[in-house]
C-alpha cells in the first residue's frame, strides 16, 4: 500500500531533505583531487548530525556507511574506504539520507573531479536531465509511468544504458516504502496522489544496460566498465505541483 504524507509529516520531509540538501552543499565544497571516500562519508556523519539527524544509511540492512559513494563505473552502493582517493577525471555519485524525527530525506548527485572528459559531461548532463523530466511528471492523476517514460525518453535521446535491475521507490517513515519506481516504462498504470513520496532515481550508463554486484555484496558496477551517473531527489505530489523535499529551504 502506498502511504499519503499528512501536512505535518510533509513538513518534517522537508525538514530531512534540507539536511541531505546541507551535505550535498557540503560534498560540493570538498569533492577534489586526494580526497578519500572515507573522509566524505565522515564529513555527512558530521553534517547530519549537527542538524540533529540521523544517518539514514548507517547500518542499514548492514550498511557501514552514512554514504554510498560510487565512482565511475560503480552505479551505487560503493562503500566508503579510507585507502579509496578520489583522481583527477573521476566521477563519483554521493547517495544519502537523514532521518528527522522519523521521516527520511534521500537524494544522490554524481559530482566531478576536478576536469572530467566530454563523455562524462555528457553523461552527467543527460541523468539530472532524466531526472527533472521524472520530477516534472510527478503530478496528481499522472501515472507512475509517466515518471518512468520520462527518463527513459531522456536516455534514449542520448543512447545512453539504463539501470535496469534498481530504480525509485516511496519514502516516508521508512528509506524504502512502495511503491518501485522503474527507470523505463513498463506499464504501470498506478494513479499518483496527492501527498505521495517518491524518491525519483535515474541511474544512466555511457555503455550498455548490465551492471553485476561486487564480492562485497554491496558494490554494483557497470559490466562493460563505462561509467555511470546517478541523480535524485526525495519529490511528493501536492497541489501546487511536484514539491522537492531535498532541497535548501529558503
Amino acid at each position: 500500500m502506498i502511504s499519503r504524507k499528512s501536512r505535518e509529516e510533509i513538513k518534517l520531509m522537508r525538514h530531512a531533505g534540507h539536511i541531505v540538501a546541507l551535505v550535498h552543499k557540503k560534498m560540493k565544497e570538498v569533492i577534489e583531487p586526494g580526497i578519500s571516500t572515507k573522509e566524505l562519508d565522515e564529513i555527512a556523519h558530521q553534517v547530519i548530525r549537527e542538524n540533529r539527524a540521523i544517518p539514514t544509511f548507517l547500518g542499514y540492512q548492514g550498511f557501514p556507511g552514512c554514504i554510498c559513494a560510487s565512482i565511475n563505473e560503480q552505479v551505487v552502493h560503493g562503500i566508503p574506504n579510507e585507502n579509496v582517493k578520489l583522481k583527477e577525471g573521476d566521477i563519483i555519485a554521493v547517495d544519502v539520507g537523514a532521518t528527522y524525527r522519523g521521516l527520511v530525506g534521500d537524494s544522490a548527485w554524481s559530482y566531478a573531479v576536478g576536469k572530467i572528459d566530454e563523455d562524462k559531461q555528457r553523461l552527467m548532463k543527460a541523468t539530472e536531465e532524466a531526472l527533472y523530466a521524472g520530477i516534472d511528471k510527478m503530478r496528481i492523476d499522472n501515472v507512475l509511468d509517466d515518471i518512468s517514460g520520462a527518463v527513459e525518453d531522456v536516455a534514449n535521446s542520448y543512447g545512453f544504458g539504463i539501470v535496469r535491475q534498481y530504480g525509485g521507490h516511496g519514502v516516508g517513515h521508512n528509506m524504502h516504502e512502495e511503491p518501485f519506481l522503474f527507470n523505463y516504462r513498463v506499464g504501470d498504470k498506478t494513479i499518483i496522489k496527492q501527498g505521495y513520496a517518491i524518491a525519483i532515481e535515474p541511474m544512466l550508463n555511457l555503455g550498455g544496460d548490465e551492471v553485476s554486484v561486487a564480492d562485497d555484496e554491496w558494490t554494483v558496477s557497470t559490466v562493460d566498465g563505462k561509467p555511470s551517473a546517478h541523480f535524485e531527489h526525495t519529490v511528493i505530489a501536492t497541489e501546487d505541483g511536484p514539491l522537492i523535499t531535498t532541497k535548501l529551504m529558503e
